[in-house]
């Protein structure tokens, strides 16, 4: 008579995972997923920093131009980075909805009266959206001139002129467009008035100069 063990079954708590049994490691979706949130974060904070960012941008711009002339190289990325940033800058500088396409709706304030009235322009890409995806662009173009394999050979002064062409004609058509719907994609601020506050005349309300 042979006795037969059962065979040994290994169980699993409920609420237990592979990374506990590897000694609790965090596995690499939950390490990205917390990256993605410290970056986030510190994303927020910066919205209201409209200035320091943007010399930021400038400082990244101005390291990936000094690679490129040190390297003497890489420069179709420079084209694409240009081509890039131009399409943003269109972007920025037009309306979310083209008065164009429009028909009856609703346009853009087109005389004093009706600029008036509350009518936000609403822009394509608005601008921490605009200064993201340009500092995002210079730095994985940065990242690229340290690979040769992009470093393809091409005469520069030709992709220059070609890209000076493009820009005029861009902007041109842009100030165009402009122009015929009557638009300025540019706001200064809250209005300010001059006396307000102060008190004018016997009855006037507000505040009086002498306090």
């Amino acid at each position: 008579y042979i006795h037969q063990h059962p065979p040994n079954k290994v169980t699993m708590m409920e609420g237990t995972d592979t990374d506990d049994l590897n000694g609790g490691s965090p596995s690499i979706a939950q390490a990205n997923a917390q990256v993605n949130r410290v970056m986030q974060y510190w994303l927020d904070k910066s919205t209201i920093y409209v200035v320091p960012r943007w010399i930021g941008f400038l400082l990244l711009l101005t390291i990936f131009f000094l690679r490129v002339y040190m390297v003497q190289g890489y420069f179709i990325v420079a084209y694409g980075l240009g081509i890039f940033l131009l399409n943003n800058f269109i972007a920025f500088l037009s309306p979310l909805e083209d008065p164009t396409e429009l028909g009856n709706g609703p346009t853009l304030p087109q005389t004093a009266k009706e600029g008036k009235e509350f009518r936000p322009f609403t822009r394509r890409l608005p601008e921490f959206k605009f200064w993201l995806a340009c500092a995002r662009g210079t730095l994985c173009c940065i990242f690229m001139t340290f690979f040769s394999m992009f470093d393809v050979p091409v005469f520069w002064p030709i992709l220059l002129m070609y890209f000076f062409v493009l820009f005029f004609m861009t902007m041109k058509r842009q100030i165009m467009h402009m122009y015929k719907h009557r638009y300025v994609p540019i706001s200064f601020g809250k209005t300010k008035y001059k006396d307000a506050g102060v008190e004018q005349g016997m009855y006037g309300g507000g505040m009086s100069k002498s306090r």
